[in-house]
């Protein structure tokens, strides 16, 4: 039976009945520094950073929860720095933070009350790092976020069958299974844990629930969520939720580790690795380039997303200088060409240019993404309607005028022999 708090919110505000329906429920100013961010650093931490083979580690390697358990004790990250970490963040040109308070095997990054399975509590090491990178975000001006794993293969309560099964688990997996699992429980316990994280650490961006699995198909515990969502925007009234959540209370789409092939409406974030895996793992070592980096960047913003790129650290917690390089090389690209991304809207499909890999848009420019410069020294739009004022290279610091023949729906641009840039290069047309 339902309680008398979750049997009322259903249809108690717009915003619940809104989220219900799976679309946005806040007001659009919500969402202007999400548009204006467009750059995210995405942190997978955890004890899984031990065995050092992904955050998957203890379902694929089907360690038991006892077995599992025993990681905490060697846990002891003396090598973490909030400072360096949202230092480098920004340095990478990212506007914003998740960091993982919470991954499917139940381990929990921060000092919660509600089980001794904590950093806190369970390690060596005694300190609340969830709660230093929230300061360390504020004090540099970074938007401070959270991840939370709807999924625990540690909590007693949660069902065994809502985990993602396969020929080894055909009912899923758990590290203490329970036949008896009572997912409302388990839910006040999620419930608890996150009215932790939007009282004690300050203003949250996002919360990034990740797989809610076969949940929320039941009509109670859709009530139930909404209560959830409901006591998120009472606590926090500007904080977006994500789309992970069952669709509850969805502001935004994540895809993963692809980016979408047209132009959305709606918000979205894409998610990507650094490597080909979220968690640390030793023995992945195939490192996005700068390039890919910056190519990946743009095109999402030239759709209208989010880019929320991905750092594993290591068990003692640093941040790899294989992810770190190619992160400050992107940021370099950002300080000469960030205005073509922050704050700017998605473009034209450029899928028949040449010369064009994307547009992205601010009221009044088209900023044309050029990451191979063309011999014949012209770039060519086909489609340009507008009266164009003038034409330059974002990186040319004078901002001066390019020479354009200027035809009835297109332009061709006459640029130097050499790119001003050795990734990408960025042409603005400002019209009137």
């Amino acid at each position: 039976m339902l309680s008398a708090t979750a049997a009322g919110v259903l249809g108690s505000t717009a915003a619940s009945r809104a989220a219900l329906a799976g679309g946005a429920s806040a007001p659009a100013d919500r969402f202007a520094w999400f548009k204006e961010a467009r750059y995210g650093m995405f942190i997978h931490w955890g004890l899984y950073a031990i065995p050092a083979r992904g955050e998957w580690d203890q379902y694929q390697s089907n360690t038991s929860g006892a077995e599992y358990e025993k990681y905490a004790s060697q846990f002891n990250p003396v090598q973490f720095n909030a400072r360096q970490w949202v230092s480098l963040a920004k340095e990478a040109g990212m506007r914003y933070l998740v960091i993982t308070t919470k991954h499917h095997d139940g381990f929990c990054m921060f000092d919660t009350k509600l089980t001794d399975y904590n950093i806190v509590k369970a390690t060596p090491f005694g300190r609340d790092p969830i709660k230093e990178i929230s300061q360390e975000c504020a004090r540099q001006g970074v938007r401070f976020c959270v991840y939370y794993s709807v999924k625990d293969w540690h909590h007693p309560q949660y069902p065994t069958l809502y985990t993602f099964r396969t020929k080894l688990h055909p009912d899923g997996f758990h590290g203490f299974p329970n036949q008896k699992a009572d997912y409302i429980q388990y839910l006040d316990y999620l419930q608890g844990q996150l009215r932790e994280l939007l009282a004690n650490y300050g203003p949250i961006g996002t919360i990034f629930f990740d797989w809610s699995g076969d949940a929320f198909e039941d009509e109670r515990e859709r009530r139930r969520g909404l209560e959830i969502v409901d006591m998120i925007h009472k606590l926090q009234p500007g904080c977006l939720i994500n789309n992970r959540f069952g669709g509850l209370g969805a502001d935004y789409g994540t895809p993963e580790q692809t980016i979408p092939d047209g132009h959305s409406d709606r918000l979205f974030e894409v998610c990507q690795t650094m490597n080909g895996s979220w968690g640390y793992n030793r023995r992945d070592t195939n490192w996005k380039s700068a390039r890919t980096v910056v190519e990946q960047l743009c095109d999402t913003a030239s759709k209208g997303g989010n880019y929320l790129l991905n750092v594993g650290p290591t068990d003692k917690g640093v941040i790899l200088e294989e992810s770190a390089s190619v992160l400050r090389q992107a940021g370099k690209w950002l300080e000469r060409n960030g205005e073509a991304v922050h704050g700017a809207s998605g473009g034209p499909d450029m899928r028949w240019q040449p010369d064009i890999k994307m547009v992205t848009t601010k009221p009044g420019k088209y900023y044309l993404h050029v990451f191979d410069w063309p011999s014949d020294r012209t770039i060519f739009y086909w489609d340009f309607r507008r009266r164009l004022t003038k034409a330059y290279l974002l990186a040319d610091p004078d901002r001066r005028p390019l020479k354009v023949d200027a035809y009835r729906r297109s332009v061709s641009v006459h640029v130097p022999a050499d790119p001003p840039d050795p990734i990408n290069s960025i042409v603005v047309l400002e019209y009137a």
